[in-house]
């Protein structure tokens, strides 16, 4: 069926004009994608969504419709669902101006009209030299229009709506282009390239630094619990968390021989103190790029797995993406156009802690390259699971986007789809060895998909303060609503932090409390008191003599004192007593895209004064947390949503309220304000 310059396809609606395909196809439930390019036919990308004939699309749910106006104008319909797309072309056949609704009528959202006179265009295309486009996406702006997503950025911000942000990855910045709307959609920037989120009172907009084509998904739910399981289904959901994942995880930077980590392991068995998995952190090997043990530390890596299996702890290892421009495989990755490439000038991509490049995981070879190595000299001798370090990648430190080139294309056009390819890389490993349910990659950096890789992020080098400890509880709800429900953190952040001061202990024991109803409670950090590994210097190829990297120091629940260690038995032995529940909730992102740590408005949609509560947060739908991220504080003010019919339990004193209201709470060192929702505790009575 023709009419004007549409056409009607089963699930499709194409528009042509002044240059420009448009495409608008139902994908997944309730769901759409929109593209459209300039002179050329659409192309058929998979960043990130998964094909459309995987989903729950049904050509039933589908229905076109079009209609030529007196005015001149033609208007087309696509419903899918709860969906509804309508397409707006001009008489002049020179523009087409799409709204998207639900089937009772409600707007979602709108792409911006031409302003008249102004001439604008809601999609806009600027030519870039040597082919490609600069791609803008502008929508109106709504009114009291609340959003969340996007994944992580260090700003105690809950409510994005007024914000822009930076669509790149950095070291403590992950962007994964999706949000959920107040309103009732969501909406997923399908496109990879370096560019900018803009939420403006005046508009909404989208802008890509170079693509091909303009690429977005947007669905439509009743609730954002909805809209999470619908994008779920369109871009993969995460794996079953192993039940090791539930419990206690030890690293620092960094245990630096086998006996010393063994060692750590077998106090936490002397001291009764649960302990799921420890970490090898960085520089465990001769050069980077080698993907193996150094012998002079860890001779038998094959009996430390042994020993820590029968302890009951799985092992992780650390790996990162750069190659030392003399590591015994640089040659061959090189020879083969395996590692990324500068677009000119020298060939490093980050110069620390000597020159080095970044593996190119854009290329599949590349992919099966690196897994032959990490299978045959860490699973094949033990090691369980691994630390994908440096994931952004962090290119020399200052993110010249536009200086390095992957197998795929320039780094500055498709580069933010980097780190979900390097997880994939050990996911699909993992599974080819018989892993499935057993997969879990921590990770620095993620894009749209990353979930259905086991990606675990964390949220990278942040600081030891209070304010890095409070950008913690919106990065780790955006993160969730981005699509990535596994997250985790540094206790006690990364960097800064000195065993001795008292003030470093206090801010370590409150992020202990936030920690243990984190997705993943992990103890990791460069503590202050480190020194030289000793040993002799590692030589390269050249002969020249390498000094080893440092060691942090002491960073286990013994190392601050009685009273924190005290604190963390306290809190594993609570993270402990959560397992039945955080199953529960684990088991809820594997199915349905659910995040574990939720923002009030999650299950409070209809409560305003919850749309922008960023220092509390819930730890699935029964638990409401109130870390204490001030120092010296022993007592803050907790904003309890929902109504009269709502009650909540604090699970320190047992007073229930109402919800509703502000109360104000105790909050002595060892007490983190926690209350139950409608009386389920969830075996946590006392416990506080």
């Amino acid at each position: 069926m023709t009419t004007s310059t549409f056409i009607a396809e089963p699930n499709a609606l194409i528009w042509t004009g002044d240059g420009e395909n448009l495409r608008i196809e139902a994908w997944g439930t309730n769901s759409v994608r929109v593209r459209a390019r300039l002179m050329q036919p659409i192309a058929d990308a998979d960043w990130a969504l998964l094909p459309a004939n995987t989903s729950e699309t049904t050509n039933a749910d589908v229905s076109i419709t079009i209609v030529d106006n007196p005015n001149g104008s033609t208007t087309a319909t696509l419903t899918n669902g709860r969906i509804v797309v309508v397409a707006e072309a001009n008489g002049y056949g020179d523009r087409c101006r799409l709204y998207f609704r639900d089937t009772d009528g409600k707007e979602l959202l709108r792409e911006s009209g031409d302003g008249g006179a102004l001439r604008l265009r809601a999609r806009k295309y600027e030519s870039l030299p040597g082919g490609g486009v600069r791609a803008t996406v502008t929508f109106d702006a709504e009114a009291n229009e609340h959003l969340y997503g996007m994944g992580e950025y260090q700003q105690p911000v809950m409510d994005l709506k007024g914000t822009t942000l930076e669509l790149a990855h950095r070291n403590s910045q992950v962007s994964v282009p999706f949000t959920v709307s107040s309103r009732g959609y969501g909406f997923l920037w399908h496109n990879p390239s370096v560019g900018r989120a803009t939420f403006a009172v005046n508009s909404t907009q989208w802008q890509s630094a170079a693509c091909d084509q303009i690429d977005y998904w947007v669905t439509a739910g009743a609730t954002p619990a909805q809209i999470m399981a619908q994008y779920a289904d369109a871009t993969g959901h995460a794996p079953v968390m192993p039940e090791w994942g539930l419990g206690f995880w030890q690293c620092k930077l960094r245990y630096w021989n086998q006996e010393q980590l063994l060692e750590t392991a077998r106090e936490f068995k002397r001291r009764n103190i649960p302990l799921d998995l420890i970490v090898i952190d960085f520089f465990h090997w001769p050069l980077m790029g080698d993907f193996r043990f150094d012998e002079e530390f860890w001779p038998d890596p094959k009996a430390m797995c042994d020993e820590l299996h029968d302890m009951g702890v799985k092992l992780m290892v650390s790996i990162w993406p750069q190659i030392d421009l003399e590591s015994e495989n640089y040659d061959e990755m090189r020879r083969r156009n395996l590692l990324a490439k500068t677009v000119n000038g020298k060939d490093v991509g980050m110069w620390w802690p000597r020159d080095n490049q970044f593996l190119d995981a854009t290329n599949p070879a590349t992919r099966d390259f690196v897994w032959s190595k990490v299978k045959h000299n860490y699973t094949d001798l033990g090691v369980d699971a691994f630390w994908l370090d440096e994931a952004e990648p962090e290119w020399g430190g200052d993110y010249d986007y536009d200086h390095y080139l992957y197998h795929i294309g320039p780094v500055n056009k498709v580069g933010n789809v980097y780190p979900a390819l390097y997880n994939k890389t050990f996911y699909d490993g993992q599974l080819a060895i018989g892993r499935e349910g057993e997969i879990v990659n921590l990770t620095r950096a993620a894009w749209a998909g990353s979930q259905r890789y086991g990606s675990l992020v964390w949220s990278g080098d942040v600081h030891s303060t209070f304010a890095d400890l409070k950008a913690q509880i919106t990065c780790a709800v955006h993160m969730g609503l981005a699509g990535i429900p596994w997250f985790t953190t540094d206790m006690g952040g990364f960097a800064g932090g000195d065993p001795q001061s008292e003030d470093f202990k206090e801010l370590y024991a409150r992020w202990c409390q936030f920690s243990a109803f984190s997705p993943v409670m992990r103890n990791h950090g460069d503590r202050l008191g480190g020194y030289k590994v000793p040993g002799k210097p590692t030589v390269d190829r050249k002969g020249n003599p390498i000094d080893h990297i440092h060691t942090g120091g002491d960073n286990e629940p013994w190392s601050y004192g009685e009273q924190i260690e005290a604190i963390m038995r306290k809190y594993i032995a609570i993270r402990e007593a959560m397992r039945p529940y955080t199953r529960e909730l684990f088991d809820a992102a594997h199915t349905d895209g659910q995040p574990l740590v939720r923002g009030l408005f999650y299950e409070f949609p209809s409560d305003e004064r919850a749309a922008n509560i960023a220092d509390e947060y819930l730890f699935g739908p029964d638990l409401l947390v109130a870390p204490v991220t001030e120092l010296g504080a022993r007592s803050r003010d907790v904003y309890l949503p929902g109504d009269a019919a709502t009650s909540w339990t604090n699970l320190h004193t047992g007073e229930t309220f109402a919800g509703g209201q502000c109360v104000t709470v105790e909050a002595s060192l060892d007490v983190l304000p926690l209350f139950a929702r409608d009386g389920k505790a969830h075996g946590l009575d006392g416990m506080i």
